[in-house]
């Protein structure tokens, strides 16, 4: 399956310049030859919270008409990455994602909040999981943030992802922890990680370096510090072949760990 990961340079608060390099971008992987295309987190406004009022998508409306329209006429799934929704009187980090007839099969609102960058002050938390199926691939979704919370991921694992796709705006400050922390979660989970970070003007705040691992923690693709587009193929076979060999879920123990991981 080959996966088309678009690690965008995103500009601030600048909607309709990120809505058309987008599409051409996801035209373009298109054109190369990709099955899946995922986009980063907040890519249609960036981290301009204090401006959501008049830039989020309201009900995710145009987004999910835009991202609908491209999945169905390209025949592609695609994993929106995640963008900045107003819902009531709320503003939400969302990921959405479409199949490759332009079905919405996921819709997420990002679970964790990150202090450090203020989301908890401007968004509201989703509390939903975000499990999906892109044609026979059984997949799951997560925003950031949220990889820091292993119990999380393996809950998505539990029902039956062998891929997770992650989104990001991940600040090059902490880069390091980005690479151990998916590394570690594809090899406890023992499914392939697809991560996709963005890129800023100023390389100190993003600078990229997404990253496609393999069951065995094998980084199969690390992206360049600028704006790339990349075609990776994976195996899904590697999946059972890896859950085979090391029975991970055989072996757990749930009883003993109570309520923190519920399948």
């Amino acid at each position: 399956m080959k996966i088309g990961c678009i690690q965008l340079k995103v500009s601030f608060a600048d909607v309709e310049k990120n809505f058309s390099r987008v599409e051409m971008l996801i035209r373009e992987a298109v054109e190369k030859g990709a099955e899946i295309v995922v986009l980063p987190e907040m890519w249609n406004t960036s981290y301009a919270l204090d401006r959501l009022e008049g830039i989020a998508d309201v009900d995710g409306v145009r987004t999910k008409a835009f991202l609908a329209n491209l999945a169905r006429e390209l025949h592609v799934h695609i994993v929106g990455g995640s963008v900045s929704t107003k819902k009531g009187d709320a503003f939400y980090n969302t990921m959405l994602t479409y199949n490759n007839s332009g079905e919405l099969v996921g819709e997420y609102d990002k679970a964790h909040l990150f202090r450090l960058m203020d989301e908890h002050l401007y968004l509201a938390a989703g509390s939903t999981q975000n499990n999906f199926q892109l044609g026979d691939l059984d997949a799951a979704g997560v925003i950031c943030y949220d990889i820091r919370f292993p119990e999380w991921l393996r809950l998505h694992a539990l029902n039956g992802a062998q891929v997770i796709f992650v989104s990001a705006q991940w600040p090059t400050a902490r880069i390091d922890h980005w690479k151990i922390l998916l590394q570690a979660r594809a090899i406890e989970n023992q499914c392939f990680i697809v991560a996709i970070n963005r890129i800023s003007n100023k390389p100190e705040n993003f600078n990229g370096q997404s990253m496609v691992i393999e069951p065995w923690g094998e980084i199969l693709w690390t992206g360049a510090e600028d704006e790339e587009l990349a075609i990776v193929d994976i195996d899904i076979a590697k999946v059972d072949e890896v859950r085979k060999k090391i029975p991970v879920y055989d072996d757990r123990r749930s009883e003993l760990y109570g309520d923190l991981v519920k399948k």
